[in-house]
């Protein structure tokens, strides 16, 4: 899709069409420029003048032309492509032969958000029965051309076809009959033995717009008589504008208009101060010169050496008991054997490849948005109660995200650029910095994990208390009924649900106050404490002399499906085959919200420091939609827990981030970055999740291996493997 493609709302399409005519309409989008390639087809001789509107997914013309609708942002994680697959395979047709647009913001679609790796799952049952309703439809319409019965008919390749006669007729020739026809409350869902493309590896369809450069991301949006906004904000964690001197500013040829903007963050507003000018460089180079004094009285100069201090020592005390069962201290007491460690986990930027942007044209009479956000439909309710215009007035377009990674679950971008279109009545892009989107955050938030085990004299475990002292995301961003209760349950996640039957257990959640932004990142606190828990399981199984995978096979009885898994894993990354002379390996597992995966990581030892050799991975994601794509997102995953585990972290001093660009906080590249070989579980009659899974348990299984290899053991992140 190009700069110049519009895609038109319900409401627009329906003016332009006139609701007439004979296309069979279950949802829509309008115009596509472009080259005629596979499933990004040119609607050019689409006309929608024969539109009519069924169910919002999908939209069949006369001659034959498929549109389905994705409704979910993609942000790499493959929606571009899973959603529509899931009703192109009820429907009865393959990618390749029908189109896919994104739509704009409509309450149909029901939740248009992504995140917490619930795009597929959260959508299956929804996307199939569009596409079950579509086919039932034309079925029922070339039925009764036929005079034969429904049920002896059945669509595929963009057909229905009777098969004891051998009859067919293509889709186009029957939406003029369909279209008439109800649409039915209820429908029969294909079993999925039968299933043509779902579980097959497909194309994905923005990869050819992507890799040639036609694809629209936000950053990419340009509309006519557009400003263009950089904003300079306050570099110290909630300090406020108390004067600007905008002189030298406006000398930049450009420079249009100096105001103060704000965002909304969460409950929280934030202040800085916009330049906005013709052209970015302008914009930027106005920023540059601009002398700001800002507020910081009240302001916690927040830094990282006092605020871990603090965090160990509420180490000390009980918080909010999480889960408990059995009598914890009276087992500790009594075992043979003591285990106790102290984990620090780091704050850590979200870092996606496109920095935050959006646009925004507000009038008196309507707000129009393009940003790549995870939120479009919550970004929409925003616009309305910002804007106070009504629903009907105001337009949320969502683009291709250049990287997520919870992040742009807050749209505090999309309310700046509001804010200032507003304010000087004009279309507003602004555009964020590398810099600005480091260090202003919000950020992962750091934890620290106090853990204490007891065993018998046989090394089985009687005893496991974990303790995870974290800020809480829930209470930083929106507050809480009872402010003494602080306590964020998810930062416990996976803890609380452990696999692991160990007869005495007490697990604790102590809430730690912090000016530091925070918010959701991939895996969400997951990323921090299963470190901590899967590698004092390690410590645990060494205490007892133990296989580590025996050792936790040991735990699991009744969760049969991270039982299987382990055993999988054991299995695919060939854990009792001897190792080469200076190798070792390291195992973890993790099962929580967003689904269920493990790690193998094989290392080497290299002079001072190691290597990972070898990254061995195993997802349980119930049915796989695309394996293609189920692939990619457990490396990435895996990719993006190394670079936390072994690279950068993110630190304040004076209230202010240390690390200010991609020099300082590094990712892994492709030559520092292992093979990463990744088996699916199989079985499942839905979709589970996998955006998350393959996230947290390549650090601990990392941490692990790196024990085994060397004898030390690593309690705190990022590990500098040139010096272990």
């Amino acid at each position: 899709m190009t700069q110049s493609t519009k895609i038109f709302s319900r409401r627009d399409f329906i003016k332009v069409a006139g609701m007439t005519g004979s296309v069979l309409a279950l949802g829509f989008a309008i115009g596509c420029e472009g080259k005629k390639e596979g499933v990004l087809t040119s609607l050019a001789s689409f006309d929608p003048a024969t539109a009519k509107e069924f169910t919002p997914f999908i939209l069949i013309d006369s001659k034959g032309t498929i549109l389905i609708y994705n409704h979910k942002p993609e942000m790499g994680q493959g929606t571009f492509q899973s959603m529509p697959l899931i009703v192109a395979e009820e429907l009865g047709v393959t990618l390749d032969q029908v189109v896919v647009q994104n739509t704009v913001v409509d309450k149909r679609f029901g939740n248009m958000s992504v995140g917490g790796s619930y795009s597929v799952r959260g959508s299956w049952k929804q996307l199939r029965e569009a596409g079950a309703a579509a086919r039932q439809m034309l079925i029922e319409a070339a039925a009764a051309q036929w005079k034969v019965n429904a049920t002896e008919c059945d669509t595929q390749d963009g057909k229905v076809i009777h098969t004891a006669s051998g009859k067919s007729a293509t889709f186009g020739e029957l939406v003029t009959a369909a279209a008439q026809l109800p649409v039915p409350k209820e429908v029969k869902l294909r079993d999925p033995s039968t299933f043509r493309v779902i579980g097959k590896s497909v194309r994905r369809p923005d990869i050819i717009n992507k890799v040639n450069g036609t694809a629209q991301f936000g950053i990419d949006v340009k509309l006519p008589g557009m400003l263009y906004a950089s904003i300079e904000r306050s570099p110290v964690f909630h300090g406020k504008v108390k004067s600007f001197d905008d002189s030298e500013t406006r000398k930049v040829p450009g420079v249009k208009f100096v105001q103060v903007v704000e965002r909304n963050v969460g409950l929280n507003k934030a202040y800085g101060v916009a330049v906005l000018a013709d052209n970015y460089f302008a914009a930027y180079q106005g920023r540059l010169a601009l002398k700001v004094e800002w507020d910081n009285a009240g302001v916690e100069l927040t830094d990282s050496d006092k605020l871990y201090e603090r965090f160990r020592n509420l180490t000390r005390t009980e918080g909010m008991v999480a889960h408990k069962s059995g009598d914890f201290a009276k087992a500790y007491a009594q075992g043979a054997k003591k285990v106790e460690a102290l984990y620090e986990l780091p704050f850590a930027s979200h870092a996606p490849m496109e920095p935050q942007n959006a646009v925004a044209h507000v009038t008196d009479t309507s707000c129009e948005v393009w940003a790549p956000t995870q939120v479009p439909d919550e970004a929409f309710d925003h616009l309305v109660k910002f804007t106070g215009l009504p629903p009907d007035s105001v337009k949320m377009h969502f683009t291709f995200l250049g990287g997520g990674f919870g992040r742009r679950l807050l749209d505090d971008y999309i309310s700046e650029a509001a804010f200032l279109s507003k304010s000087v009545k004009a279309p507003v892009k602004v555009i964020w910095t590398r810099e600005d989107d480091m260090t202003i955050g919000p950020f992962r938030p750091g934890t620290v994990s106090a853990l204490k085990a007891s065993l018998d004299a046989q090394g089985n475990p009687l005893a496991l208390q974990h303790k995870v002292v974290a800020p809480s995301i829930m209470y930083s961003l929106f507050g809480a009924q009872d402010p003494n209760h602080k306590e964020d349950s998810g930062a416990m996640e996976g803890i609380a649900d452990s696999p692991y039957e160990i007869p005495n257990v007490s697990h604790h959640n102590i809430y730690a106050e912090t000016s530091v932004p925070i918010l959701w990142w991939r895996s969400v606190y997951s990323a921090t404490t299963a470190f901590a828990h899967e590698c004092f399981i390690d410590e645990m199984a060494h205490a007892a002399g133990k296989d580590p995978i025996d050792f936790r096979l040991g735990m699991i009885n009744k969760n049969t499906k991270m039982k299987n898994l382990l055993l999988s894993l054991r299995e695919k990354s060939g854990w009792d085959k001897p190792l080469p002379e200076g190798w070792a390996k390291g195992v973890a597992i993790w099962q929580f919200f967003a689904g269920q995966a493990g790690h193998v990581v094989y290392v080497s030892k290299q002079g001072n420091g190691v290597k990972v050799e070898r990254v061995v991975a195993v997802i349980d994601c119930g049915l796989v939609v695309n394996p293609d794509n189920v692939k990619p997102q457990v490396e990435g995953g895996s990719i993006m827990a190394l670079s936390a585990a072994v690279k950068d972290e993110t630190t304040f001093k004076n209230g202010m981030t240390v690390q200010k660009n991609f020099n300082t906080y590094r990712m892994s590249r492709i030559n520092d970055s292992p093979p990463v070989e990744v088996h699916m579980m199989p079985g499942g009659s839905e979709p589970e999740g996998v955006g998350e899974p393959g996230l947290p348990p390549l650090a601990p299984a990392l941490g692990n291996a790196i024990f085994a290899l060397t004898g030390k053991r690593h309690r705190k992140l990022p590990i500098d493997l040139g010096a272990v």
